[in-house]
């Protein structure tokens, strides 16, 4: 049986803990509503963004852009976006696992499949499994800034340009509420197209300037977009995973300390009354 003083000293252990739970779950509460602000905030241009450059994909001959320009998926890299920390739940589990069988599926076609992970957590998980990684970035979630995104989307624009990647694909965690986030697999290059509904055609569109200069402005912007759109979504879904994780590991915490005070007060009770059976088994033998 343990002793009162072991007890009471992981009590205090577990207190302590419960500190530092509590302590994170605000911290993370209050950069979540930051995230999500940014990350909602970013929504309305990027669905409208979304929505003219697939729309003017229509118009446009499929070999009138490289980035429009569709190959048979024999190279493919799917975009990996995990968290540099843990203690945040599911977060990084669900990411992987989508990745992991986004693989599977990919080379049980015969695909070529490399990675571009952002993210320590990520990292570390595929070079552990020995996948290849073609590009690693680190400290993304914790910057998510438009610079940062512009320079990843960039290089990945270099990759398919240069015929490295026949396809790209994005896999994140998008923010729905603080209770929940839904993870995401969205292609990235080429970029798809709007589908019209059914007995319309295509309205032609009059360029001023060119066609070529319009494209060459608006499709690499609506890549930098996108990715730096999933780069907030993955930031807001990281705080809420976050708190939700800390919440449950404080609330844990408390029920765990009543355990053990329960436990402390019944082994303190049996001493106590070992104590008094001994020394009234004392007196009466003092007596006789």
């Amino acid at each position: 049986m343990a002793t009162l003083r072991s007890i009471r000293r992981r009590i205090a252990s577990v207190k302590k803990t419960q500190q530092i739970t509590r302590a994170m779950q605000m911290v993370a509460a209050a950069k979540l509503l930051r995230a999500q602000e940014n990350a909602l905030k970013a929504r309305p241009y990027g669905q409208k963004l979304s929505e003219v450059v697939k729309s003017l994909v229509i118009r446009t001959r499929p070999e009138g852009h490289p980035l429009l320009r569709k190959r048979e998926e024999n190279k493919v890299s799917i975009v990996v976006i995990t968290s540099d920390r843990g203690l945040c739940g599911g977060f990084n589990i669900n990411i992987l696992t989508k990745a992991t069988q986004f693989l599977k599926e990919r080379k049980e076609k015969g695909c070529q499949v490399d990675l571009v992970i952002m993210g320590r957590k990520g990292i570390v998980f595929f070079h552990r499994t020995g996948e290849e990684i073609r590009r690693e970035y680190r400290n993304v979630l914790g910057m998510a800034d438009y610079t940062s995104a512009t320079i990843i989307a960039r290089d990945l624009i270099e990759d398919y340009l240069r015929e490295a990647v026949d396809s790209i694909y994005l896999v994140y965690n998008q923010f729905k509420s603080a209770m929940q986030q839904r993870v995401v697999e969205e292609r990235l290059l080429p970029i798809q197209e709007e589908g019209l509904e059914e007995g319309l055609s295509p309205v032609e569109y009059i360029y001023e300037p060119k066609e070529n200069e319009i494209l060459d402005l608006l499709l690499p912007r609506h890549i930098e977009y996108q990715t730096f759109s999933a780069i907030l979504e993955s930031t807001a879904s990281e705080f809420a995973a976050r708190m939700t994780a800390m919440d449950m590991a404080t609330r844990n915490a408390k029920d765990m300390i009543d355990r053990l005070t329960l436990y402390f007060n019944r082994a303190r009770q049996e001493a106590i009354t070992k104590e008094l059976m001994d020394i009234v088994g004392g007196a009466e033998a003092l007596q006789k």
